[in-house]
């Protein structure tokens, strides 16, 4: 039996040519048909014909080609730090809420720890996107990108002069989890803060740090460490920290998302610490899984999917031509207390 050769089995490309060959019309009456045009242009009974051979022949529309020739195309790119962080998913659930079926959203991501570089994404602009949505972006990327076109930026504190933008107040969130721990009558506290440098993880981290100061709770500087947002990254920077804070008296252990706590809390279960009795743990995003770990983890709830919906919305006003109400939008955080923190006397 001969060897199927699967370079030569691919099946060729299906034209409107083809369609219009099998349904018995012009490639005109096909292109109105697939682009939904056809009122007042195309009858009944030959917009069902060409359904039917779209259909029996599998024709896909090739929007993007027909866009570039616009001189734009109908693709909306969302450039993300660090997408191991589950934070995005959300994020990106909410663009494409907004954003709906009219725009394609394609994902310019990194891998852990590492941000976006301005020549990377550069390259996709040559797809002559609609619109372009910069997720925690710092000013030294964009500074260097120069991207033109309808831009918004999501969770870029500080870069108003850039762009349109859609914040999160994570500080106010912070600061909630400082007095928390302070009221709680913690004195000696930790950080493990995320690597990738962005502005939003440096405000969360800075925000702590002055509440808890102003607080009475200390957080040494060789108490602070730094790993890529992931669970075993945490952990194993969590197992080499803990002898030596343990013996400094820390008591509790914030960290700069909450997929650093589930990794604390997956190695103090192994180093048999007792959470919260012998040490708080908390963290930011306000994962679904934070509600239900064992125990369920007290963290800053920010609301990812109203800001990819607002950011979605604000991007497509740009794209469609219309002068945005507020250009600058900041979605408040809260904290939500829980078990890691919560004493049984609280």
């Amino acid at each position: 039996m001969d060897t199927l050769d699967l370079r030569n089995a691919r099946a060729p490309r299906v034209t409107a040519a083809m369609v219009a060959a099998r349904a018995g019309v012009s490639t005109a009456t096909v292109s109105l048909v697939a682009n939904g045009k056809t009122q007042g242009r195309v009858s009944e009974d030959n917009i069902s014909k060409v359904r039917t051979a779209i259909t029996e022949l599998g024709y896909v529309v090739d929007g993007i080609g027909s866009s570039l020739a616009k001189g734009v195309s109908s693709i909306v790119i969302l450039v993300t730090p660090d997408v191991s962080n589950p934070f995005f998913a959300n994020v990106i659930s909410g663009v494409r809420e907004s954003l709906g079926s009219q725009y394609q959203l394609l994902l310019s991501v990194t891998d852990a720890g590492e941000s976006p570089q301005a020549d990377d994404v550069r390259k996709l602009l040559a797809l002559r996107p609609a619109g372009l949505l910069l997720g925690a972006p710092s000013a030294e990327f964009l500074e260097e990108l120069h991207a033109a076109g309808p831009l918004v930026l999501l969770d870029a504190p500080g870069m108003d002069s850039y762009a349109p933008s859609v914040n999160l107040d994570v500080a106010q969130g912070a600061r909630e989890l400082a007095r928390h721990l302070a009221s709680s009558g913690h004195k000696r506290a930790a950080y493990v803060d995320g690597i990738t440098g962005t502005a939003t993880f440096e405000l969360r981290r800075e925000a702590f740090l002055e509440e808890a100061q102003a607080c009475g709770l200390a957080v040494d500087a060789a108490h602070v460490i730094s790993t890529a947002i992931d669970v075993g990254a945490a952990a194993g920077a969590f197992a080499q920290a803990w002898p030596g804070w343990k013996r400094d008296g820390v008591t509790a252990v914030v960290c700069g998302t909450d997929t650093h706590a589930y990794g604390v809390l997956q190695e103090a279960r192994v180093e048999g610490v007792r959470i919260p009795e012998e040490l708080a743990v908390a963290g930011f995003d306000d994962l679904p899984y934070s509600a239900t770990s064992n125990p369920s983890l007290t963290s800053v709830h920010l609301p990812a999917t109203p800001l990819g919906r607002k950011a979605g919305e604000q991007l497509r006003g740009l794209m469609e031509g219309l002068e945005l109400e507020e250009p600058h939008v900041t979605l408040e955080s809260s904290l939500v207390v829980r078990g890691s923190t919560r004493t049984s006397g609280a």
